[in-house]
């Protein structure tokens, strides 16, 4: 049987394997790219219809390549994000196959390197770069069961209003996914109940900058802290409808019924538990941190951007959040669809090496991995907040380029 021979073999053409392929190109790294799908897949049909970019497009992009047909300060729609990272691949004449999956990866017996197992045959290769990114495998609690006659989805696979059969809708997960669903369905005549956990709810912009160049010039793509931040707190701000604040009080005022987080079921009966005060005001505190942060900043530095009083003005309660709900009855409110906007899970089931702790997640230092050998990019806080945006995998990419070529020196030398 032939087998074909890669030095570095990169698993995943979206913006992650991409900008592993630039770099690697850029140090004369022979590799190539296998992608299942398409270019950009997730981009194409892994969200709902009306996905933008949760950044501007003068900063959601890779360095080498600029949005030529849209300004800077908006929010490219997805088809327009998939297009660009399909023309940043011929740009740099990226090696990527498409339609090629890998079944499994398996360390070589008594020689270095190791065999990939793929739907199109066996490769055998020095380096292998996991760049499936960090949207794998949908996950939501099996809090509600089949037979509970609603139907559930996540939203993944939500795409737009008319997909939902008739009635209201119940959105369990208060990040920028579920938000912005919630507010679409809604503005589509939908009677809406959003169910949001803890939340990290930063301003979309302020003082005329966008929330982004705030993050960068703060420090906080970086996250250097003496304590460490929460893990697995929903971000809630997006770039929907020309970017705006994500604030729960607007979107109750509209006709959502904000409630606080989904913690069981029982009879045709949705508990709630009581902390949506809790978590409206920890986001609050986010968000009026921020505030603080930028002007002792403006201030500090002498620039001239304009304040922005209004910024600091909180909506009152209204009602669902004043006197918040603590059991909601499916059949009684009329709810016919649950949309799970909980996130993902990852799925290295494929990668047979010593790289994962006990619970499956990659065991590795910015990226490199305790198997020699075996990289990971694309995930979240692989280094630092950025690792997962689209900037910030540009620069990591880099990292483990150059790592790479290090141990491909290594392997190199002769004593002379």
């Amino acid at each position: 049987m032939t087998i074909e021979e890669i030095d570095t073999l990169v698993v995943g053409a979206g913006q992650s394997g991409i900008a592993m392929s630039e770099h690697l190109k850029e140090c004369g790294v022979p590799h190539i790219v296998l992608e299942r799908n398409r270019v950009a897949e997730q981009w194409r049909s892994g969200r709902w219809d009306s996905l933008v970019a949760n950044g501007p497009a003068w900063h959601d992009r890779f360095p080498n390549l600029e949005f030529d047909d849209i300004s800077p300060d908006t929010f490219p729609p997805k088809e327009r994000m998939a297009r660009y990272f399909e023309d940043y691949a011929k740009m740099i004449d990226a090696p990527i196959r498409t339609g090629v999956e890998v079944k499994r990866v398996q360390r070589n017996e008594g020689r270095p390197g190791f065999l990939v197992t793929t739907s199109q045959g066996l490769i055998e290769a020095q380096r292998v770069v996991a760049a499936t990114g960090p949207f794998q495998v949908p996950q939501y609690p099996k809090i509600v069961p089949a037979e509970a006659g609603v139907a559930q989805i996540h939203s993944s696979a939500y795409k737009n209003p008319a997909q939902l059969a008739e009635g209201a809708v119940l959105i369990v997960g208060g990040g920028a996914s579920g938000s912005q669903i919630a507010e679409e369905l809604q503005r589509a005549g939908r009677r809406v109940y959003l169910s949001i956990g803890e939340h990290y709810r930063p301003p979309r912009s302020y003082r005329q900058r966008d929330y982004v160049w705030w993050l960068g010039v703060l420090g906080k793509w970086d996250e250097i802290k003496t304590t460490a931040k929460k893990k697995h707190v929903a971000f809630a701000v997006s770039g929907y409808d020309g970017g705006k604040t994500i604030d729960f009080r607007r979107l109750a005022g509209m006709g959502v019924t904000v409630l606080g987080t989904t913690s069981s079921y029982d009879d045709g009966v949705i508990h709630v538990a009581d902390d949506l005060a809790v978590n409206i005001a920890e986001g609050d505190r986010a968000y009026l941190d921020v505030l603080r942060e930028a002007d002792a900043y403006v201030e500090r530095n002498g620039i001239e951007l304009p304040p922005e009083p209004d910024a600091w003005d909180i909506l009152p309660n209204p009602d669902c959040i004043a006197d918040p709900i603590l059991t909601l009855n499916l059949a009684e409110a009329g709810i016919t669809s649950i949309v799970w906007a909980t996130g993902f899970k990852f799925d290295f089931s494929w990668l047979d090496v010593d790289a994962f702790h006990e619970d499956g997640t990659p065991f590795h230092k910015r990226g490199i991995s305790a198997e020699r050998g075996i990289y990971f990019l694309g995930l979240p806080e692989l280094t630092n907040r950025a690792s997962s945006f689209i900037y910030g995998c540009w620069y990591d990419a880099k990292y483990i380029a150059t790592h790479i070529v290090v141990q491909r020196n290594y392997v190199a030398y002769q004593k002379k």
